[in-house]
């Protein structure tokens, strides 16, 4: 039987996750925190997104499926989602972060692979109100769940068929100065405060006008 190659993210890029600043692609260092950072990366066709391109505030979410942290505050952007309703686009890109969780990047990958068969949503919001995706059974579970062709699933999982963009859309996320997951932005625009709801909703709100 083939063995599975790993999917790994440059070590450049995860050697300082924990930190407040981070190596970028070019070797400079990237502060996590600098006010008004803006994304290197505009929303476009290739993101994952949620609502009207003619919204008047669009919500960017970096994250990762494993993350603890990530899934409370996928509790907080529903619940902002509710609240704005056709006013907020929200876009969301992994950021897989290995180094703190086993499965971050198998948990994206799967992601991916359900986004090729035209379910991404399901499968973002499964892996997050669901069991934790330690590991490829549970990941199987949850491709089950949302009704994905297995052998697909498992066939484009074992050949890490999602691997490069997932990469690209992650050192993108350095770019914009992202070094941990949760990372906001509302309008290009770094979101630095807290990600609870009266804060993250407040300033999504002051940017869209009420």
């Amino acid at each position: 039987m083939m063995r599975a190659r790993r999917c790994t993210i440059d070590r450049s890029e995860c050697r300082n996750i924990i930190s407040r600043s981070h190596a970028g692609p070019e070797g400079e260092t990237v502060n996590a925190k600098r006010p008004g950072q803006r994304l290197a990366r505009k929303v476009s066709a290739k993101d994952h997104v949620r609502g009207s391109p003619l919204a008047s505030t669009t919500l960017v979410a970096y994250g990762d499926f494993a993350s603890p942290a990530c899934a409370q505050a996928y509790g907080t952007v529903k619940k902002i989602q509710k609240k704005m309703g056709t006013r907020l686009r929200y876009v969301y890109r992994s950021f897989p972060q290995p180094e703190q969780f086993r499965h971050s990047e198998e948990a994206a990958q799967a992601a991916e692979c359900a986004s090729s068969q035209g379910r991404f949503w399901e499968m973002h919001d499964s892996l997050f109100e669901g069991e934790t995706p330690r590991d490829r059974v549970r990941l199987q579970r949850h491709a089950a769940q949302v009704g994905l062709d297995l052998i697909r699933f498992r066939r484009e999982m074992l050949a890490h068929v999602h691997s490069e963009k997932i990469r690209g859309i992650r050192r993108g996320g350095v770019r914009s100065g992202v070094a941990v997951a949760p990372a906001f932005f509302i309008n290009n625009v770094r979101h630095e405060s807290s990600f609870g709801l009266a804060t993250l909703l407040a300033a999504v709100q002051a940017v869209s006008g009420g």
